[in-house]
């Protein structure tokens, strides 16, 4: 059977070179790497994660704590972050919580991680204070994504200002009944990313004086079915909104489908704005602001590589920009 010795041998490098570019280790040039690679591929030589793992206290996984491991966002992060850390060698664990507050309770307050993986990668979820505590004190390396909080690294787009930038483009249009499809304030999960988007929506239309109806602020649950009973809500008004803005692409094409059963024409009677750039939103036609969202993935794993390589800077707090895209779902405010 091949062992290290024989890629070392082969290569004409040390066994410790050899397992340090095996196992996605700094301090290997990118040539001696690949020379490595290569040659064990060659000989057919597999590395032992659990010998690997003895030698060094590593698991060579990273966990990852998604809210709902179906939705595009979450699964583009997810995309984004595997390409980073598998160029170093590292798996991927996912706890998919599914909306649990019970299993989010399991995840971030037990010991369900310990020893399982080396390293905590957790998506759309701001820990509070007791989970703050745990974490902490079981010295838990962790990167957060789509949050902040001062002691672990983040990586984010200023949710506030998304909706500041979507509520600017309608009332340029000259929209000023603009409704607002968004999360549930009794999310179980309770996401900062749709706190930060509604706040955003109700400071803007604050600022710029704009109406401020209960009934155009209507629950869309981040899905098409939710953005699709949302926009039959809006529209079943007597007094009906001109645009409506749409905390996420999914919500914004549930309500592209209502408006088309209720034979509502967009963007002449109705401008619809979403936020993402969805995969579907440029096949739509959909107006939104654009999130990079692969980029905050390999951003957030780029992060927890340096923590585990004992990156002596002091933790990141990653704010990416988001963009307006125009496109043909939003025009000027009916007569």
């Amino acid at each position: 059977m091949t062992g290290i010795k024989d890629v070392a041998t082969e290569v004409g490098l040390s066994t410790a070179t050899v397992s340090r570019a095996l196992r996605g280790q700094p301090g290997v040039s990118l040539a001696n790497r690949r020379l490595v690679e290569e040659a064990a591929t060659r000989l057919g030589y597999v590395a032992s994660r659990t010998a690997a793992g003895l030698a060094t206290g590593r698991t060579r996984t990273v966990a990852v704590v998604v809210p709902y491991v179906t939705r595009w966002f979450f699964a583009a992060v997810i995309h984004g972050a595997e390409q980073v850390l598998s160029e170093r060698g590292y798996d991927l664990m996912l706890f998919n919580l599914a909306g649990s507050a019970e299993a989010r309770h399991r995840v971030l307050e037990t010991h369900q991680l310990s020893k399982r993986a080396d390293a905590l990668m957790i998506l759309g979820l701001q820990p509070n204070e007791q989970e703050q505590q745990w974490l902490t004190g079981h010295d838990a390396c962790v990167v957060l994504v789509g949050a902040h909080v001062p002691l672990w690294p983040s990586v984010r787009i200023d949710d506030h200002e998304v909706s500041r930038t979507a509520l600017h483009h309608l009332t340029e249009l000259g929209h000023r009944r603009i409704a607002y499809v968004g999360g549930s304030p009794e999310e179980a999960l309770d996401f900062a990313t749709p706190r930060a988007r509604h706040r955003g929506y109700l400071d803007t239309v604050a600022d710029l004086g704009l109406d401020r109806d209960p009934c155009l602020d209507v629950v869309g649950g981040f899905t098409v079915t939710g953005g699709l009973a949302a926009g039959h809500q809006l529209l079943a008004l007597a007094d009906r909104p001109t645009a409506v803005y749409c905390a996420s692409d999914e919500m914004a094409i549930g309500v592209l489908r209502a408006a088309r059963d209720r034979g509502v024409r967009v963007p002449d009677e109705l401008s619809v704005i979403g936020v993402d750039d969805h995969e579907m939103a440029e096949h739509l036609d959909l107006t939104t602001v654009r999130q990079p969202v692969v980029e905050q993935g390999r951003t957030a794993a780029q992060q927890l590589l340096g923590l585990l390589d004992g990156s002596p800077s002091p933790p990141a707090h990653v704010v990416l920009d988001a963009e307006l895209v125009v496109r043909g779902s939003t025009g000027p405010a009916p007569a």
